[in-house]
């Protein structure tokens, strides 16, 4: 079963203000679609040092949503992409989309 993205930590660093958690709501609704864009045209045109750039910005949003497995996922390819590897991919990919999928429902 795929882990689901929540508010909690945001709402804990937010001290509940909904405010401020709809503020942080919508720098990750702009940041992310933006930081995953760049993030496949690095992989695809294979600058995997510049990806684990990306999947490190992304591995933040990513722990902020509350995906402790996402958040190893994002860990371990980042790992590899810094050593020209990347069979870790279609994990972190899977989180993307599932990340993704949540913040069109918000």
């Amino acid at each position: 079963m795929q882990e689901e993205p929540n508010l909690s930590y945001i709402k804990e660093i937010a001290g509940g203000d909904p405010t401020y958690i709809q503020k942080l709501i919508g720098i990750i609704k702009k940041e992310f679609p933006e930081e995953r864009t760049m993030f496949l045209n690095l992989y695809d045109s294979k600058d995997y040092l510049k990806a684990a750039e990306l999947v490190h910005k992304l591995k933040h949003k990513i722990n902020i949503l509350g995906l402790e497995k996402g958040h190893e996922n994002a860990r371990e390819l980042e790992n590899q992409l810094r050593e020209g590897k990347s069979h870790g991919y279609s994990k972190f990919i899977s989180t993307l989309e599932n990340i993704e999928n949540y913040l069109a429902r918000l």
